[in-house]
């Protein structure tokens, strides 16, 4: 039984990152950094700030890191907005399940040796025009709870 069937295995990633915002004289503005172009992600996009977590790594330790490397900040954790999950085959054709831990951080302040070579660029916008450029629609729901939740901070 069950021989010549070949088994769809699903491997679980976890990840967690941070939604950046600063206060600027009387607006609100919020990171959104674009990745490089890479032979493993051919197509740049508009992302949040997000990594795998490392072995022994918390979660909030992890969404300062990545805020770190990808968007040359050092931020403070307010509070957790959400895990957000969702499945995606890789170029060899494993399915991933990867559970993503978004944080709501405040910018503390930038860092002088800025951003890492995983991303191109980065940008403080307003929640619309964040909203707008961020390439994934998730991603454009965690924003939105985050913009919620500091709302009633």
């Amino acid at each position: 039984m069950g021989e010549g069937k070949k088994e769809n295995k699903v491997t679980r990633e976890f990840s967690s990152g941070g939604v950046v915002y600063r206060k600027e004289k009387n607006k609100i503005l919020w990171l959104v950094t674009k990745s490089a172009v890479s032979d493993l992600y051919p197509k740049a996009v508009w992302r949040l700030p997000k990594g795998w977590i490392d072995e022994g790594e918390k979660a909030e330790e992890a969404a300062l890191r990545e805020v770190r490397e990808e968007g040359g900040v050092e931020a403070k954790i307010i509070q957790k907005i959400e895990t957000i999950r969702y499945f995606f085959t890789t170029s060899d054709k494993t399915k991933i399940l990867k559970f993503v831990t978004f944080y709501l951080t405040e910018w503390a302040k930038d860092l002088p040796e800025g951003f890492d070579e995983e991303t191109s660029e980065i940008a403080w916008l307003s929640y619309e025009e964040a909203y707008k450029k961020l390439s994934f629609s998730g991603e454009k729901q965690v924003l939105k709870k985050a913009k919620e939740l500091l709302n009633s901070v």
